[in-house]
């Protein structure tokens, strides 16, 4: 699938690049295909040369914040790993949880079995920390509101399938169950071609950041809007579902 460079850009300037990437696309090359598209090689060749300040799964989509020069890059990076830039993601869960919102404190450790999956580990694991909130729910499924204190490596993925309200389509962390239009639509029949899901991927979306401009020190906030596949599965779920 090609990506245009232009259709990705949220804003930009002589310091920094945010933008909406798309899932499927990942934030680094392919250690397996080192030729194969990656969030970087497709901005480049329009954008000139990027320094990656954080990274999203391949399959989840959501605003990225890029450096365009060496010193842009050292101060977002220091207000990534000070906890000073703010994270909100959007999570597509399986469930509907009893609480409104809720903090999660599981120590967690990379790698951590045969699948090479992060797990909870409280002799072992390192601190982790996510305030989740619920937003809309709609009966089977509830569109949560996650904020990361900090950045393990599948953290919100891992936190959610630890409280039993896996991510929608994650094969890895829950039983990769999607949406489709037969659970929520009353009377909906698929016919002889069969049923294919609402979203046919992993139910997060990184919403938004704020943070501090690397030069100016004003405030920033950049918000990406859903894609295609998120906005059809939320716009069914609340046409069809009872929402509570």
């Amino acid at each position: 699938m090609p990506w245009e460079p232009a259709e990705l850009v949220i804003w930009q300037d002589d310091a920094l690049v945010a933008v909406n990437k798309p899932a499927g696309l990942p934030t680094l090359p392919d250690g397996y295909d080192l030729q194969a598209p990656h969030l970087v090689s497709v901005l480049e060749p329009e954008l000139g040369p990027l320094m990656i300040v954080h990274r999203l799964d391949r399959d989840t989509s959501g605003v990225v914040i890029l450096a365009r020069t060496p010193e842009a890059h050292r101060s977002l990076n220091v207000q990534f790993e000070k906890r000073l830039a703010l994270k909100t993601y959007h999570a597509l869960v399986s469930g509907d949880p009893p609480w409104g919102t809720h903090s999660v404190r599981l120590p967690l450790r990379a790698d951590g079995d045969r699948r090479h999956r992060t797990i909870v580990d409280r002799r072992y694991g390192k601190p982790a920390e996510t305030e989740f909130k619920v937003g809309e729910r709609f009966g089977a499924f509830s569109l949560l509101e996650a904020r990361p204190k900090t950045g393990r490596t599948h953290q919100i993925r891992v936190h959610l399938a630890a409280l039993g309200y896996p991510l929608v389509g994650d094969g890895l962390y829950g039983d990769g169950a999607e949406i489709y239009l037969s659970q929520v639509k009353p009377g909906y029949s698929p016919g002889r071609s069969g049923e294919r899901p609402l979203l046919s991927r992993l139910g997060l979306h990184a919403r938004s950041i704020r943070c501090e401009h690397p030069e100016s020190g004003q405030a920033c906030y950049f918000e990406a809007p859903y894609p295609k596949d998120f906005a059809l599965a939320l716009k069914q779920l609340r046409k069809y579902s009872r929402s509570m």
